[in-house]
């Protein structure tokens, strides 16, 4: 087994959000992991950027950054991210370029199966607000016509728009050689939305193997510390097996199998 390399985990979140949760990921991740929150357009320091809606607008903002990484990567999405870096991840593979030795998803419903929340993005002001409400997800205190109605119902309204583009995008038939992605599905215990029976669904969109994972925590359990962890434990595996992954594609295999122990893991070819 070669010497542990640095392994970047690149991490992309929830409609509606900035970067804001993963500040305290740092800490939790563990050595030989490296952070890396990316911001969408029209948002925080951002603001002034038109917000992507399509999955061309998305990609345009995002492949260049990946088309010559300088270490193993992993991608780990929450909700709409598990959305963008599915479809980050598959868009690399079509393109021949280096694709992350892992993908993580979490909180979303695989593309083939019903989602509540992008399956919103066309209902009225009202009923997004009910559904938000109903997970937790409006300020108390929030008012229409206040700063929360006027600045963030705006971008979660298209960042809905966003996940329905990526969920239809997705469903067509992969370009090329089977997208082969080891991935890793992660599911909160007390989520409405994405429960662990749902999640099982990713197995379908990966010819690779898959982790199944549940964790404590409602749908945004991404603020939680046992993400993290579980990640940085994943991501150290890459590292560990990063060598062994460019000599030969049997080590596509190692990191579900070292992730396995209380991990539900799932097999195939």
């Amino acid at each position: 087994m070669p010497d542990a390399q640095p392994v970047s985990l690149h991490c992309f979140a929830h409609a509606g959000a900035g970067v804001s949760a993963f500040h305290g990921w740092p800490a939790r991740l563990g050595p030989g992991v490296t952070a890396v929150p990316h911001l969408l357009p029209g948002r925080d320091r951002r603001r002034r950027e038109p917000r992507a809606t399509t999955r061309e607008a998305l990609l345009a903002d995002l492949l260049d950054g990946f088309r010559a990484p300088g270490e193993p990567y992993v991608l780990y999405g929450h909700s709409l991210g598990a959305m963008v870096a599915y479809t980050l991840a598959r868009a690399l593979h079509e393109a021949g370029l280096p694709t992350p030795a892992l993908l993580a998803v979490g909180a979303c419903p695989p593309p083939d199966a019903a989602s509540e929340l992008s399956d919103a993005c066309r209902e009225s002001s009202d009923r997004l607000l009910d559904l938000f409400d109903s997970l937790g997800a409006v300020p108390e205190g929030a008012r229409p016509g206040g700063l929360w109605y006027r600045a963030v119902l705006p971008v979660l309204r298209d960042d809905l728009t966003l996940a329905d583009s990526l969920r239809r995008a997705a469903r067509t038939p992969v370009a090329g050689a089977p997208f082969a992605v080891p991935l890793l599905a992660v599911a909160g215990d007390g989520d409405p939305l994405a429960p662990p029976g749902t999640m099982a669904g990713w197995a379908r969109w990966t010819a690779g193997p898959v982790v199944r994972r549940t964790v404590a925590g409602d749908h945004f359990f991404v603020r939680g510390p046992a993400l993290p962890r579980l990640l940085g434990r994943a991501c150290r595996v890459v590292g560990r097996t990063a060598g062994a992954r460019d000599a030969g594609p049997l080590a596509a295999h190692c990191v579900p199998a070292a992730l396995a122990g209380p991990l539900v893991a799932v097999e195939r070819g």
